[in-house]
C-alpha cells in the first residue's frame, strides 16, 4: 500500500496542514490542583472546541515539556493539542482516496483523542512508551479540519522519572491498492 508521512514536529509538516502544537500542564489546565479531583468525569481539553488560545506553543514536542524554563517532572499531566486542516494533495496525489492515520509514542503514558473521540479498542491508550497508531479519517477530503489532543502523563505513577515528552508525531496517508 503506498504511504506518505508528514512529520508534525517539523516546520514543513506543520505548514502542510496549517497546524501548530500547543501544550498546557494539568489534567484540567488552569484549574486549582491542575484539575485533579477525586472521581472526575473527564477533562474537556480532549474536545475539539476547547479553548486552548492561552496555551503555550510547542516548537518541539520531542523535548521535555517545560514552563518558564522549568521542566515538568514528577507525577504530572500535560496536554498537547493541534488543530489542523488536511491538504488537497500530498506527494502529488489527492488525499480523497487515502486513509489518514496518526502515529506517536508518548513518554510515558499517552491517550490520543481525535476530534474528541478516543478509540479504546485500537491503541489510543498506551502505557510506558508504547507506540500508538490511530485513525484520523477513513474517508478524508482536502480541507477537512481535525483536532488531535494528547494527554501525556509522566510515569510510572508510583515513582516517576524524567519528564513528559512526545517521541514523534506523524500523520500518514495510506492509499488503497487500486489507486492509480
Amino acid at each position: 500500500m503506498p504511504r506518505f508521512a508528514l512529520d508534525l514536529n517539523q516546520a514543513d509538516g506543520k505548514a502542510a496542514v496549517n497546524g501548530q502544537w500547543k501544550f498546557a500542564e494539568g489534567y484540567l489546565p488552569g484549574a486549582p490542583n491542575d484539575g485533579l479531583v477525586l472521581r472526575s468525569e473527564g477533562s474537556p481539553a480532549r474536545f475539539p472546541d476547547y479553548d486552548d488560545s492561552s496555551w503555550a506553543v510547542s516548537e518541539d514536542v520531542a523535548a521535555w515539556a517545560s514552563i518558564d524554563s522549568t521542566y515538568i517532572t514528577g507525577v504530572s499531566f500535560v496536554w498537547y493539542r493541534m488543530k489542523f486542516t488536511l491538504p488537497e494533495t500530498v506527494a502529488g496525489r489527492a488525499v480523497g482516496r487515502t486513509r489518514v492515520m496518526f502515529e506517536t509514542c508518548v513518554d510515558d503514558y499517552g491517550e490520543i483523542w481525535i476530534d474528541g473521540q478516543c478509540n479504546r479498542d485500537r491503541g489510543a491508550i498506551a502505557g510506558f512508551n508504547q507506540p500508538q497508531r490511530v485513525e484520523v479519517s477513513a474517508s478524508p477530503n482536502g480541507g477537512d479540519e481535525h483536532t488531535i489532543a494528547i494527554l501525556a502523563i509522566n510515569g510510572p505513577l508510583a515513582a516517576p522519572g524524567g519528564g513528559v515528552f512526545v517521541r514523534h508525531t506523524t500523520l500518514t496517508f495510506e492509499w488503497r491498492d487500486d489507486d492509480p
